[in-house]
């Protein structure tokens, strides 16, 4: 499938944008801890955080192909704002996929519309794979249900301005499990201190605590029940979009190790001249494009509406596992100049580790694999 002159534009517009406006403040509000909200709410004025949706509800009907190179192109200037794109991005899909049409047309727009910043709340402190163990309670009070529990490592945590909330309406098992669209300003609803992380710094993760948050009826997304079916949905989709982020994260650390390998010499040449040095990187740059090409056949699949959840696996796990080599390999490169943060591959190395942890880790990708294997045979 041949890019469209329109995507292709697009592309190139926000390669431009994230050029000049994300890559220049990336380590000093890494360092700092900032959230960099002001580029967020530019990005979504320009379209970027509704950008598979319809343009019914004011998203941009692009395919997740599209989308995804997108996503890679902010992360290779900057992973925690693709990142957010990508949080956000699976925030919204449980209304967008599986609300009536009656609370899509009455909330969908906002969501995607530019302002407004979602969280997806799905892990709990003794739920992150498992995510069937989930213990946050909704009962049903009248007309409203009367949620209480936690979550956790919710990323935009305190910051979002809607919350996507998974929690249990009854105890059979998976079928017991429903899905709730909160606003942040909902009482009841607090957050715990930000997450002291390795990496990704400038992005929030706190725990989420319901404390008698009462939601009405109308703002459960699909029916009682539904709730673990739509989760998993999403973070099919949702895989793709960490992969997006790890492959541009990859592509950041290649070219700086690639930049740096050309202008350090050593016995009189480049030490990209060296061989031992060349072939490392011919090999982080074939695990670059290894990991954009299974992003992209995902994504077909998916804008064929075929189905995909076995190569989203493929392409998260191959990806992110990859984006850590590639890390490594680049501090490698840099020798001891890629150990210090006067250069960006330690910042990339930090990063790219908890790719292979989030959205599910690579030991449940690996899981989700071998079992789609099984039963196709």
């Amino acid at each position: 499938m041949l890019p469209t002159p329109e995507a292709v534009d697009l592309i190139g517009l926000v390669r431009d944008i994230a050029e000049r406006e994300l890559r220049p403040r990336a380590a000093a509000a890494e360092e700092a801890g900032e959230y960099p909200r002001d580029l967020i709410r530019m990005l979504g004025r320009i379209g970027l955080l509704g950008l598979p949706y319809e343009e019914t509800y004011g998203g941009g009907a692009q395919p997740y192909e599209v989308y995804l190179q997108v996503v890679e192109e902010l992360a290779e200037r900057w992973a925690t704002v693709a990142l957010t794109v990508s949080v956000h991005t699976l925030s919204c899909w449980p209304l967008a996929t599986h609300g009536t049409l009656e609370q899509r047309k009455r909330w969908l727009p906002n969501l995607i519309g530019g302002d407004l910043l979602g969280a997806y709340c799905l892990s709990e402190p003794h739920a992150g794979s498992d995510a069937a163990a989930l213990t946050t309670r909704a009962v049903l009070d009248g007309d409203a249900y009367v949620l209480t529990g936690a979550k956790a490592w919710i990323t935009h945590g305190g910051i979002a301005d809607f919350y996507t909330i998974f929690a249990r309406t009854s105890d059979d098992g998976t079928r017991g499990i429903s899905c709730f669209l909160v606003p942040a300003d909902t009482p009841g609803l607090s957050f715990g201190a930000p997450e002291k992380k390795m990496g990704l710094s400038a992005s929030p993760t706190t725990i989420v605590n319901l404390d008698g948050v009462r939601v009405p009826v109308e703002r459960r997304i699909g029916r009682e029940g539904d709730g673990f079916g739509i989760a998993l949905g999403a973070l099919n989709s949702g895989r793709l979009g960490v992969a997006a982020i790890a492959t541009g994260l990859a592509e950041a650390a290649l070219r700086a190790a690639v930049a740096y390998a050309r202008e350090r010499e050593q016995f009189g040449q480049p030490i990209i001249d060296h061989q031992g040095l060349g072939f490392l990187l011919a090999d982080m740059a074939a695990a670059v494009e290894s990991a954009r090409a299974l992003y992209v056949v995902a994504a077909r699949r998916h804008d064929a509406s075929q189905p995909f959840r076995h190569q989203a696996s493929v392409a998260k796990l191959v990806a992110t596992d990859n984006a850590m080599q590639v890390a490594t390999d680049a501090v490698q490169v840099l020798g001891g100049a890629g150990y210090t943060r006067d250069h960006p591959v330690e910042r990339y190395f930090r990063e790219a580790k908890v790719m292979q942890i989030f959205e599910g880790t690579n030991q449940i990708q690996r899981l989700v694999i071998s079992r789609e294997l099984r039963s196709s045979g």
